[in-house]
Parts: C-alpha cells; sequence; structure tokens
C-alpha cells in the first residue's frame, strides 16, 4: 500500500471513528469530546516576536511552537495531541468547553500545520494561539500562549 493510500485510509478511519464517538459522547455528554493536557506542555509563537512591525504591503510569517505534546490533524484521535488555533485581536477567550468557532479573526489549522503566513490591516494587533483537540475543543486544562502584540504601518 502506497504512503498516499494508507494516509487516506487513516483519514477515512479517524473521521469513521469521530462520527463513532460523536453518537457514542452524545450518550453520555460533552465530556467525552475534552482531552486532557500533559502537565508542563505549552504552546508558543516563535516568531514574530512581541512589538515587532511590518509594512502593510509585506506577509507576517508566524511560527508555531509546541511543547510537552505532538501535532495531529483535526479528526485524528491521538493521545496527547492537538491542532493550532491562531487567535487574532480576540479580546477574551471563545467558550473552552466547546468547539473554538471559525472566522478570518479565529483561524482553524487543522490539518496540522506549524506555521502560516497571514496579511493584516494598518494598526496594532494582538496573537494569540490555543491548541484544539481532534473536535476542535481545547484541552483540559487548555493549552494556549501568551498574546503578543504586532503594529502593521503604511
Amino acid at each position: 500500500m502506497t504512503t498516499l493510500r494508507a494516509l487516506k485510509l487513516l483519514f477515512i478511519l479517524g473521521i469513521a471513528g469521530a462520527v463513532y464517538s460523536d453518537e457514542k459522547a452524545n450518550t453520555k455528554g460533552p465530556e467525552n469530546f475534552i482531552s486532557k493536557s500533559p502537565e508542563g506542555a505549552a504552546v508558543f509563537i516563535i516568531k514574530p516576536l512581541d512589538g515587532e512591525t511590518f509594512k502593510s504591503d509585506e506577509s507576517i510569517d508566524i511560527l508555531f511552537g509546541l511543547r510537552g505534546m505532538g501535532v495531529a490533524p483535526a479528526g485524528v484521535q491521538a493521545d496527547n495531541t492537538g491542532h493550532h488555533h491562531l487567535l487574532i485581536d480576540q479580546t477574551s477567550m471563545p467558550d473552552l468547553d466547546k468547539s473554538i468557532p471559525a472566522s478570518a479573526k479565529i483561524i482553524h489549522y487543522g490539518k496540522g500545520q506549524t506555521q502560516t503566513s497571514i496579511k493584516l490591516d494598518p494598526g496594532k494587533h494582538s496573537l494569540q494561539l490555543l491548541l484544539g483537540n481532534h473536535y476542535h475543543i481545547p484541552h483540559d486544562p487548555p493549552i494556549f500562549s501568551e498574546k503578543i502584540v504586532i503594529e502593521v504601518y503604511d
């Protein structure tokens, strides 16, 4: 079996497992959707640095860091793993007991990406990472980075 076929099969099985888990969990309550995080796990922004400035016409490269856990795509359940969500200009955390919502300011990296490149309008912007499990639900306890502030100018 080729690597690509094996990955497709694992993905399909992961989705099938998620559907089965959904049905099973619906009879027991939402606590079945929450994954425990290991002690000492941390997520952080490697790049850019807090206080860094960017021209409005340039892309901002963001590198995600993770310690004490691994990265796995959404839909793939594996202990001590999760995937990144980038919170842009959020004044508060989303509900930590529910699936992290997606929007232009809460970006999901459900394929397991560990970096991205974005453009932002001129002004000051906050960036923060929040790790989600295979259901996009934060772990218990939640794993989120310190908030950094960058500035984009014309």
